[in-house]
Parts: C-alpha cells; sequence; structure tokens
C-alpha cells in the first residue's frame, strides 16, 4: 500500500519565472487563429509555434538531462509547462514528444539516447508514444491505432507484445485519422513486419513514459478548466439578461463557484503529482493516477459548463468553447479514462480486496 507524503508546495523564483515566461508566451503565439489554422491541415500542427516554443524556449528538452541538450528540470516544471499549453489548447506535438523522450531516457540503450535524445530536446525531431502491434522474430507487426501526432512524427516509440520498439519514419506507413480534437490529432501506423529495434529496457520505458504523460495530461486539463471558467466569468459579466449581467445571478454564481472548487482540487492534485514523481515518494504512483482522474473529469465539467452558461453562442464553431470541450474529451481518454485511474488507485489501497471480503 502507498503511503500519502505530506508536503507543503510553492513555487520557485526560478519556477514561477517560467510559468510567467510560458504562459506570456502562449498568450501571444497560441493564438485562436493559429489554432484554427492548424486544425485545417492534415497533421494539425503549428509548425512555426513548435519551433519557437522548442528552439527558442526549449520546452522540447525542459526535462530531459543537459548531457542529451535538455535543461535539467523536472515533471514540476514540466506540468508548469503544460497547463500554460492546455490553457490556449496549443496545436503542439508536446505531449507526444515527451511520451517518447522519457520513454528513451528511461529504457533506451546509450546509443538509442546520444542518437535520438539532442535531437528530440532542440525540436529537430518530433517523437510519439502508443502501444500496440506485436514483436515476433525481432519484427514488429500489426496496426498500431491512436497514435498523438503522428502525422509529424520522426520517431515511434511503440510498446508492443513481447518489446518496446524504435521505428522510424521511413519504417511505417503513417495514416492521419479523422479525430474529434483537432489540436491533437492521431494516425495509424501499418508496420508491415518491419525489423524492430528495440529498446535496452522496455518495462522501465514504458513505466517512466505512462507516468510522465498521466502528470503532463492532467496539467493540460488543469490548464484548459482554468481557462474555461475564466472565460466564462468574463462572458458572465458582459452578457446582459432582463436589465442585469447573467454574473449577478446566484444560479450562475453557484455554477462559476462550483467550477472553482473542482479547479482548485485538482491543481493540488496536480502539482502533488509531479512534486511526487521529482522527489521519487513513496506515492508518486498514487499520486499520478490520482491527479489524471481528478483533472480529466474537471476538465470535461468545466467545458460541458462553459458551454451551458455561454448559453446559444457556445454551441457555435465560431466560439472557441468547442475547442475546449473536445481536448477535454481526448483528455480523458488518452493513456487511461478517470474510471480506470479509480480502479488502480482502489487497487493500491488494499480497497478492491476488501470489496471482493465483503462480497464474499
Amino acid at each position: 500500500m502507498g503511503q500519502l507524503t505530506a508536503m507543503r508546495f510553492s513555487f520557485s523564483d526560478e519556477q514561477a519565472m517560467i510559468a510567467e515566461t510560458v504562459r506570456s508566451f502562449f498568450a501571444d503565439q497560441a493564438t485562436s487563429e493559429r489554432t484554427r489554422a492548424a486544425m485545417e491541415t492534415a497533421n494539425g500542427h503549428d509548425a512555426e509555434l513548435w519551433r519557437a516554443a522548442s528552439q527558442e524556449l526549449g520546452l522540447a528538452g525542459l526535462a530531459l538531462p543537459e548531457a542529451h541538450g535538455g535543461s535539467g528540470l523536472g515533471q514540476v516544471e514540466s506540468a508548469i509547462v503544460a497547463e500554460a499549453a492546455g490553457y490556449r489548447v496549443a496545436a503542439l506535438p508536446l505531449l507526444a514528444t515527451a511520451l517518447a523522450a522519457q520513454a528513451l531516457l528511461a529504457g533506451g540503450t546509450d546509443e538509442q539516447r546520444d542518437h535520438w535524445l539532442p535531437r528530440l530536446a532542440s525540436g529537430e525531431a518530433i517523437g510519439s508514444f502508443a502501444q500496440g502491434g506485436r514483436i515476433d522474430g525481432g519484427r514488429l507487426h500489426g496496426r498500431i491505432d491512436h497514435v498523438p501526432h503522428g502525422a509529424v512524427a520522426d520517431l515511434f516509440v511503440i510498446a508492443a507484445d513481447g518489446g518496446v520498439a524504435l521505428l522510424s519514419r521511413e519504417a511505417a506507413v503513417v495514416t492521419p485519422c479523422t479525430t474529434m480534437d483537432q489540436t491533437r490529432p492521431y494516425a495509424r501506423i501499418e508496420t508491415g513486419g518491419v525489423e524492430a529495434e528495440l529498446l535496452g529496457d522496455g518495462p522501465a520505458a514504458i513505466e517512466a513514459a505512462t507516468r510522465a504523460g498521466w502528470v503532463a495530461i492532467a496539467a493540460d486539463a488543469l490548464g484548459g478548466a482554468q481557462a474555461c471558467l475564466d472565460r466564462t466569468v468574463d462572458y458572465a459579466k458582459e452578457r446582459v439578461q432582463f436589465g442585469r449581467a447573467i454574473g449577478s445571478f446566484q444560479a450562475i454564481k453557484h455554477r462559476l463557484a462550483d467550477m472553482m472548487v473542482e479547479i482548485e482540487q485538482a491543481r493540488s492534485a496536480v502539482y502533488w503529482a509531479a512534486c511526487a514523481a521529482d522527489e521519487d515518494a513513496p506515492d508518486a504512483l498514487m499520486a499520478a493516477h490520482c491527479a489524471k482522474a481528478l483533472a480529466a473529469d474537471t476538465y470535461r465539467f468545466c467545458a460541458g459548463n462553459m458551454i451551458q452558461l455561454h448559453g446559444g453562442i457556445g454551441f457555435t464553431w465560431e466560439h472557441d468553447a468547442h475547442l475546449y470541450f473536445k481536448r477535454a474529451q481526448s483528455d480523458a481518454t488518452l493513456l487511461g479514462t478517470p474510471d480506470w485511474h479509480r480502479e488502480c488507485i482502489a487497487t493500491l489501497i488494499g480497497l478492491d480486496a476488501v470489496c471482493l471480503e465483503g462480497a464474499a
């Protein structure tokens, strides 16, 4: 059973500076117009935004060691960046690349890390991580679905039956897929029995990628939920009904207050998980499951309220509410649904065993 660690958390001066920098960057660069333009492409990727984020700010290599071209920071800093990007629903392969990089860092051979990590850290190469297929006779077989930003990825880290394989873009047939969230599109890979280059430690790679991914997705959801609240509050101050701003009505105030309470709970969970991961705390796994479940549910709750409280305009293509609603659905399903994460929590605390005993 995991142990819960009591901790008091606040950003350091360096972390606060990173937060201010990335918020300003995404506010200026990840505009609604640019996001919508990226959505109109086949790959849902803002290449210029990615270049600026990875090369000018070094966001792609934030959590990678300096020896591999990164900044040597941790998951707290990565969560700060993911939250800021999520606030703007930025059309970037930030999550996909981070998953591939963490898998390589934890499970790759020295040669694999030396070859790929500097390229991923600089943004020269885009990575993606997915599960599917099988490795048989030294070859990767099968179709891999739900590959995030697969249409623009240069490197695929594939967790298959029989091991974890590295697959270059040239070695696979990649087909973009129609997805609900056009800011984080998926692709399908046909391997055709290509020769597989295996990672040195597959289980370590999967664990590192998924744990980092849970926290990153939770932080993205936190940022999106906060944006839903902020935009809805602004609208409630401006929209007038019956001679009064709708934000003055008690029913609207209650809905907004409920959103705020859920967001603050999610914020605590996200940064607990990020801090626990950086400290290698005993409850790090528990914290990651909690953060992913709570933040994903909070995002869906806030996105739904945003649409409802905006009334008729909230249902239109012209309004950005649908971008947040779709990203909320994506965050909820990627790397495990909230219900699945709660089942994992129940297992960690022994609740499933208690329930079985009670049923008997």
